[in-house]
């Protein structure tokens, strides 16, 4: 098996920081180059994505100069049986002179009797173009597994279907996965695309779950206005598009409210005809507790209950890290 090792240099200097850069820059070339042969997966879409958004862009590990957790659990289509469900947690760490963060992930996806494992490490590194403007680049590596338990699915009639005799089973398949990050004060945007390999199912395509077979590219971009002094008020419109050549275009439109950096009250518009709320309430500045609810307006409407994200995070303060700076998005 080959491997990758990347070195980079322990002390900072305006030389060192160049090189870091050219190195994460001929790495995004390298694996853009293989694109065109190489095959990934499409991700969890996620309600409350503006507030963790280290599970598809890397460059977001550490971004805030804080330490912390995030989890969330996702239940789709309350109200019909056996629909996805997905969970999440997230771990991110400034280190060094906190112009290095570090993140780590594990998601879960159940879908009938598919069940999709995912673990993924985040590297970042941070550039000031000015003292207001910064740019992260990061890396991500993970491995993922993939279970289809076809045999224990009971067909019409009792009818043996060869395509439904023996369960579909992937381990540890390794992809990886490249972002970037441009930020100011009151303004970001994003590049990412979190996953670059695919994997060929072979002769059991009609039980292959398409999504593992996706490249997607998530662009995402928010302004911040502040109407009353002391960040008393402040409103984020926010829009995130997601695209691959598999799917239709998905994006999101939304406007966030934030009440004395309190509480956050938002409601976005999506593709496939849904619309979501969504609140966050910080506790001290270390405790967030989220909820948000999406409702589609098609054909299921009238079976099915929504669909409910809960989130919880917590920032840490164990390193007494100095450079930690309020979360805007």
């Amino acid at each position: 098996m080959s491997q990758l090792i990347l070195i980079f240099p322990s002390t900072y200097s305006p030389k060192n920081m160049t090189k870091r850069i050219l190195i994460l820059l001929q790495l995004f070339v390298l694996v853009h180059s293989f694109s065109e042969k190489s095959y990934g997966q499409m991700e969890s879409a996620l309600t409350q994505f503006m507030f963790n958004k280290q599970t598809i862009n890397p460059a977001y590990a550490g971004m805030w100069g804080k330490s912390g957790f995030f989890s969330l659990v996702r239940k789709q289509w309350a109200g019909i049986n056996q629909t996805p469900v997905t969970q999440v947690f997230s771990f991110y760490t400034p280190i060094r002179t906190e112009r290095v963060g570090v993140g780590l992930n594990v998601t879960v996806d159940r879908f009938g009797q598919e069940k999709k494992r995912g673990l993924s490490g985040d590297y970042a590194y941070e550039v000031a173009l000015s003292p207001q403007t910064k740019l992260r680049l990061g890396m991500k590596c993970s491995m993922m597994s993939f279970k289809n338990s076809l045999t224990s699915l009971q067909l019409y009639d009792n009818t043996y279907d060869p395509a439904f005799g023996e369960d579909l089973e992937l381990n540890l398949l390794p992809n990886i996965g490249i972002g970037g990050i441009l930020y100011h004060e009151n303004y970001y945007f994003s590049l990412s695309v979190p996953g670059m390999l695919r994997y060929d199912p072979g002769n059991n395509m009609n039980n292959f779950n398409v999504e593992m077979s996706a490249q997607t590219v998530y662009l995402d971009a928010g302004y911040l206005f502040r109407f009353l002094p002391g960040n008393f008020l402040m409103f984020k419109p926010t829009v995130m598009i997601a695209c691959n050549r598999m799917f239709p275009l998905r994006y999101d439109l939304g406007i966030n409210g934030l009440f004395r950096e309190r509480l956050w009250l938002g409601v976005l518009l999506r593709s496939g005809r849904a619309v979501s709320f969504l609140t966050q309430w910080l506790i001290e500045r270390k405790i967030r507790l989220g909820l948000a609810v999406d409702m589609n307006y098609h054909e299921l409407f009238p079976g099915w209950n929504g669909t409910y994200e809960v989130a919880v995070g917590i920032d840490l303060d164990f390193r007494n890290q100095r450079n930690a700076r309020v979360r805007y998005f």
